[in-house]
Formats: structure tokens, sequence, C-alpha cells
């Protein structure tokens, strides 16, 4: 016998019902296929060439049929193996390509709360002191030089310049940093869980991101047990990526929904960038540190389900090898020496293929996207990438303005660039986009979505419609 009134499938449901369910295809049982999919392909949209057929192209590979999104296989048990380009395993790692159908449930990347200590120092300010406490360098004019051309016109410090230019020592100063990170935290937290519509209870997972001080245990701690986060969130803490960690957040965070799609994260970064200040380290990339860097703090929340923001579909690392010293710590009694390269300027053109080839890989194409949220090192390396990805230099105007109004904040300038994005409101649905952060190692850690609003409600009726 069959159910009456709702017709739905059931243990009573007859054998042949019950034979047809097994047989139907594959894009009527799987809901990656069974709605957008076939409703993109009668419009020839993004996932126009994925619509179930088993050789829609003469070039499709023999285990399954090729969209932009990926290799899906024409039935359960069916391999990737006969796609030669995954058989070549591709330089850049990326998670969505060795995932299965789970990795298209969406996770939406909301909008960060971004805040900055109250003092400020302009660099004009910065190049009088360079002057002052520097004034028989050798290197000075090569060291203001550099400080000039970073386009940074001021910076929030935790502390005013009188206090920030004495070194108690590195107990007193990772004493501040876990006194202020304590005061500071909660507030973007709050705001970041407000702008998800999400309570601390709706947390599976905090990861907190920061290179200027040290905690054990991590801040994730305090803030479950003085939060009200439950007592089984996940706590990932990262503390050795540096300026790359806030991207390593963002695609940790993707992971995470993506193997949990009804879970929601919390990322956390915190960089108090002026407790790292060395009066005595005279190295030319300690001396432009001292007019790049910069303080502050973000929030942001990742849902599992709704919410309005970046809905990521695929995230990625690259390591440029043999680099590891370019960006650095020199740990000493003192604390934490910052180094730098010379050549990292330079790096963005051995990284711009990374980025153009985990787009490609998603069949979109990184000169061609509708934003671009980055981290911005320096001018030099905003330059570099508008020229090897031929983009615009407006395409970067969110890290830019970051850079100009706060300096560099580490692993914050990502979610404070991508902060901008929101309150400029020029997003509109469906519009991609490419997010990516840089830092020691060189390290790039780099993720693709779509921008996407939590009352936008997709049925398959409304995809016939468009």
């Amino acid at each position: 016998m069959r159910c009456s009134a709702a017709r739905v499938r059931c243990a009573c449901a007859t054998p042949s019902l019950l034979l047809r369910t097994a047989r139907a295809p594959l894009r009527a049982r799987l809901p990656w296929t069974s709605t957008r999919h076939r409703a993109d392909a009668r419009r020839g949209g993004v996932h126009g060439r994925c619509a179930g057929a088993r050789a829609r192209s003469p070039t499709a590979p023999a285990g399954g049929h090729r969209c932009r999104s990926g290799v899906f296989p024409h039935r359960f048990g069916s391999s990737r193996a006969g796609n030669p380009r995954r058989a070549e395993r591709p330089w850049v790692r990326d998670s969505l390509s060795k995932r299965d159908e789970r990795a298209y449930v969406m996770a939406t990347l909301c909008r960060p709360a971004v805040a900055v200590p109250e003092h400020v120092i302009t660099m004009q300010q910065t190049l009088d002191l360079a002057r002052t406490i520097h004034a028989d360098h050798p290197q000075l004019p090569l060291a203001l030089r550099l400080m000039e051309n970073t386009g940074v016109q001021k910076r929030h410090l935790l502390r005013p310049i009188e206090e920030t230019l004495k070194h108690p020592g590195f107990e007193a100063r990772n004493a501040v940093y876990e006194a202020e990170s304590k005061a500071r935290v909660p507030a973007v937290i709050r705001q970041a869980l407000d702008d998800a519509e999400l309570r601390a209870q709706d947390i599976d997972v905090i990861i907190y991101v920061s290179c200027t001080g040290f905690m054990m245990p991590s801040l994730t701690a305090w803030l479950i047990n003085t939060m009200g986060f439950r007592t089984d969130t996940r706590q990932i803490p990262i503390a050795q990526l540096g300026c790359a960690a806030g991207g390593a957040a963002i695609n940790r965070a993707h992971d995470f929904c993506t193997a949990y799609p009804d879970a929601n994260a919390l990322i956390v970064a915190c960089e108090f960038c002026s407790l790292c200040y060395q009066p005595t380290d005279l190295e030319v990339g300690n001396l432009l540190s001292n007019g790049l860097f910069g303080d502050g703090l973000a929030a942001a929340v990742m849902r599992g389900r709704g919410g309005t923001g970046i809905s990521l579909e695929r995230n990625g690392s690259y390591l440029v090898p043999e680099t590891e010293e370019w960006i650095a710590y020199d740990i000493r009694d003192t604390g934490f020496h910052f180094k730098l390269d010379k050549r990292v300027p330079g790096t963005m053109e051995p990284l711009a293929p990374a980025l153009k080839q985990l787009a490609g890989q998603h069949g979109w194409d990184a000169s061609d996207l509708d934003f671009y949220i980055i981290h911005a090192g320096g001018p030099r390396i905003l330059d570099d990438l508008s020229k090897f990805l031929g983009v615009p230099p407006e395409a970067f105007r969110f890290s830019r303005a970051t850079l100009t109004e706060y300096g560099n904040i580490a692993s914050a300038v990502v979610l404070d660039a991508l902060r901008r994005m929101f309150d400029e409101g020029s997003a509109e649905h469906a519009a991609r986009g490419l997010l990516a952060g840089f830092g020691p190692g060189i390290t790039a850690e780099m993720s693709l979505g779509r921008w996407t609003t939590s009352d936008r409600v997709f049925t398959e009726e409304s995809h016939r419609a468009g």
C-alpha cells in the first residue's frame, strides 16, 4: 500500500515504488544536482554542463562529467581516477578537490567586527621619531624611504607612544598582551555574533589567531569560561602563521563547516604589533616594521546554514619553496624580533599563479572576478598582484584602505578588508570573489566564494523562473 495524503515513501511502500526510487537518476537523489545544477543547465548558467547526462561533452572524463565546480560521478561508487587532470595532483592543494558531495553544502562568512585601540600615530610622527631616535644610523635614509613608501597614513597603538617606545621586558609585555586581549576581544565577538544573528551557544568551534603574544591555555579557554560558549566548543588556536593566519582561520572554519554542515565557527584575530617594538634592534627590516604595523582586533562568524556574506566554495594553500627565512621572528630574551628579507615584496610573481590555479580548478578566471579581499602587507604587494592577475588597482581598494588607515594589522587585515566591502554595500547576489592572506613560509591561504544574502531562498520553482 502507499501512504495517501503526502505521497511520501515509507516502510509500507510497494516494492515497485521502492525499485523506482532505487533506480532514480543520481541527479534526482542528490540535492546539489537536483535543483541548482539542472536549473543552471536549462539556462546555460555556471553549472550548465553538469545536468547529469553521461556524455554532454566529448572531452568529459570517463569516470564522470565535468562542471565548473568539479567532477561528479555518474553513480555511487564511481571514481575520479578517469580524469587525467586529477591524476596529476596539482601543486595547489585544496580541500574541495578531495571531498565528496558534502563539500557543496556552502558555509557563509558573515560580516566581521573590527576594533582598533584609541591611541593614534601618524606617518609624519613616525618619521620624526625615527630621525630623532636613530639619527646616527647609517641606513636611516633607506629606512625612512621604505616607511614613506608603505602608503600608511596613520596607525592605532595599544598604549601612548611614550610607553610604546619603552621595553620593560618580555614578561611584562606578554602580561599586557593577556590583559588587553581579555579586555578588548569580547566586544568584537559580541558584535560579530550580533551581525551573524547567533548567540555564543550556537558556536561549535572557536579559531583564535595571533602572533604578537602567547598564552597557554589559549584565550579560547578563557572565552568559553566567561562568554557563555558551550563547554564542548572546539578550540583551534593558531600562533605561528603571522599575517597569513587570517586567511588560514577562514579556511579552517570552512573545512569545519564542510565536515559538519550544521555547525557554526567563530574566527577571532587579535594583533598587538606595538608590543613587538624593539628599540635596540637596528636591522632595516625591524626599522621598517616600526612604521608599517599597527594594532587591531577582528572577529567573524562562519555559519553552516543561512547568513549574509560570502558563501565559500573552495579553499587552498600554497607555500613558496625555500622562503621560510624571508619573514620570521628571531626570538630572544627581549621577545619577538621581526625579520624581513628584501625579496619579500617580489613574492607575488610566484604566488599569483597559485591564485590562478585555485580559481581555474573551480572553473573561474582569477582575472575576472567581482571582488578581491587580499592581505595588504604593503603597496608593492597589491601593485604586483594587480599586474600578475591582470586586474585593475581599484579591485584592491578595500585592502588599500586598511593599509592606509590602520597599517598592517597582521592576521586581522583580511577581516577588516572584508568588513569594508560589507560597509560599501556594492556586492550583488552571486558575485564571485577571492580571499587571500599571505605570510611567513612564504605561505598563501586562499579561498573562493559567492556573495549571498540570508533572505534569498532557492527553490526549484525559482530556478525554473530564472
